[in-house]
């Protein structure tokens, strides 16, 4: 009988993770992930105000109260992998490299998405979708909700300008299935108009009432009664998908390198150990809140 021989290709199939491209799109305090463990941002207090005609003087000096934003960082590590010596000499492909991207890439994942909680905003700062059902697309939801529409993000334009928020580097970020909802509302015109004004070195899908969309393959999910769930944490029947609406100067984020610990040789494990480690932060700069809006799931019969 012939021998059967094992076939292995030279390649690995890696796997696949989310556009993090949105994390540039914030005020970069990479600078202090090394230098402490908390991150303070000074805001202006309200200005002295303005009297017309000032009937009496000496005018009445008052101090102003800076208030302050603080966040810390968190400590995001890896598990220890193990690679045993036969791996590294048997196999047709290189182990060491696969799990190396693999690992970092998972790490960079993971901080992308602990920025995502920090900048995401309460449910004072909510814009509901208004469109027609659709089915629920977050994981363990079940029923429908109201379809993402134009006129959703036109609603999140009139907020921005209300409160003064300026004009450039405004950007939406929205999840695979809100984005194709969106899509689908636009008329050929407008498709053409948005796409017209992509910058794909910028991860810019297109421009909508003044806001630079992007997409990502999950972004926010909030609980019926409008707290945060994150990603880590079990679904709920009741969850609903948010994008995510916010001006550059209105988020920070604290993203340091990428560390990798390696004993390679280890007498105890007769092969190689890796691990990775980063420190990462992020906070809605503004003590008012303003410049950073969630655009949430409105629940549809």
């Amino acid at each position: 009988m012939a021998i059967q021989r094992e076939l292995w290709q030279n390649t690995i199939i890696e796997g696949l993770f989310a556009d993090n491209s949105f994390m540039s799109k914030a005020v970069n305090d990479d600078v202090y992930v090394n230098q402490g463990k908390k991150v303070h941002i000074p805001n202006a207090g309200a200005p002295s105000g303005v009297e017309v005609n000032r009937a009496t003087v000496p005018a009445t000096a008052a101090k102003r109260t800076d208030p302050d934003v603080e966040y810390t960082l968190d400590e995001l590590t890896t598990n220890p992998i193990h690679i045993p010596h036969a791996d590294t000499v048997e196999l047709s492909y290189n182990k060491r490299n696969s799990v190396i991207s693999q690992d970092r890439a998972a790490l960079i994942d993971a901080a992308a998405e602990n920025i995502l909680y920090r900048w995401a905003p309460t449910s004072a700062n909510f814009v509901r979708t208004s469109g027609d059902a659709v089915a629920v697309h977050t994981p363990s939801a079940t029923g429908n909700r109201k379809k993402l529409t134009k006129k959703d993000v036109l609603a999140l334009m009139t907020k921005f300008n209300a409160d003064n928020v300026p004009q450039a580097d405004r950007y939406l970020l929205l999840d695979a299935n809100l984005y194709a909802q969106l899509m689908d509302d636009l008329t050929e015109g407008d498709q053409r108009a948005f796409f017209a004004s992509a910058d794909a070195q910028r991860g810019i899908l297109g421009q909508l009432f003044s806001f630079n969309v992007m997409q990502r393959s999950r972004v926010l999910r909030y609980a019926t009664a409008g707290t945060l769930s994150k990603w880590s944490a079990a679904g709920a029947a009741t969850d609903n998908a948010a994008g995510l609406a916010w001006q550059l100067n209105s988020l920070s984020r604290a993203l340091g390198e990428v560390k990798m610990f390696d004993s390679t040789d280890d007498p105890l494990y007769y092969g190689d150990i890796y691990s990775f480690l980063v420190r990462v932060g992020g906070a809605i700069r503004r003590n008012d809140k303003k410049g950073v809006y969630a655009l949430v799931q409105a629940a549809a019969e």
